[in-house]
């Protein structure tokens, strides 16, 4: 397997735009597995919960900061090609923060309001926002069934303030509704095994999903080294994060598939 690497006009473009696409970072194979296992791992079927949005509609969701299983998604996870990735974008070794399945069921899924994830995490004591998200699409996702939006160069605002929107925290609606006669929207449509990585500054939403089509994605968080903040189930202090090769995505997958269908 070829690694990932980060070019410098790379390293540019997510400085200036708050994010950076990777089309094909995951190929054909690796999403399925990830999704046939998603689709039928009754444990975390069990943590999930969901979020509604201002029309009453819910998107589901899964959060675990567990690091010491060896399964798929720890494969992801602790992968050189998010993992290196991240370090060169944020200038900084990384640990992970937790790692989230999101999922919009067809025709039901609800849209997430505008937010900045360190809306949230600052409240967690984290004193920076040098933090960072990698975002995997497990299947398609499109602007007819929710895919993300971002707002190019957001993250350069700094930290917005958040509070309750539905059943949700999103970010301050008058001072977004200003920011987004700015700054361009861009709809991230992304094909099975894209990636995209963003700032935990860069502000992001998604609408519900009115398709037939189910939208899962993955999306894997991580803090710098440098920054402090409270240790929180599912949101961590500073742990080291050994990194794992990459061909252990389809390995372990293969290995945890086989025990579900057993």
């Amino acid at each position: 397997m070829k690694p990932f690497e980060v070019t410098p006009d790379q390293i540019v473009q997510f400085e200036d735009d708050g994010f950076l696409m990777a089309p094909g970072l995951f190929d054909a194979e690796e999403m399925d597995l990830l999704l046939k296992i998603g689709k039928a791992d009754q444990e975390k079927a069990d943590m999930v919960h969901a979020a509604t949005d201002t029309e009453g509609r819910e998107s589901k969701l899964w959060l675990t900061s567990a690091i010491d299983r060896e399964d798929i998604y720890n494969a992801l996870v602790h992968g050189h090609r998010i993992v290196d990735t991240l370090e060169t974008l944020m200038d900084d070794e990384v640990y992970l923060y937790h790692y989230k399945m999101m999922v919009k069921e067809p025709r039901v899924g609800g849209a997430w309001e505008w937010h900045q994830d360190y809306g949230y995490w600052y409240n967690n004591g984290c004193l920076y926002p040098d933090m960072a998200s990698c975002m995997i699409a497990v299947d398609r996702a499109s602007k007819e069934n929710g895919c993300l939006q971002v707002l190019r160069g957001s993250h350069k605002l700094g930290r917005l303030d958040h509070g309750s929107v539905a059943g949700q925290t999103g970010a301050d609606p008058e001072r977004v509704e200003e920011i987004s006669k700015h700054l361009e929207r861009v709809y991230c449509e992304m094909e099975p095994g894209t990636a995209l990585f963003f700032h935990a500054n860069t502000l992001h939403r998604s609408d519900a999903n009115d398709s037939a089509d189910p939208r899962w994605s993955l999306i894997c968080c991580y803090n710098t080294r440098h920054n402090p903040c409270h240790d929180l189930g599912g949101h961590p202090s500073y742990r080291p994060l050994e990194k794992w090769p990459d061909e252990r995505v389809k390995e372990l997958g293969r290995q945890q598939l086989e025990k579900v269908d057993a």
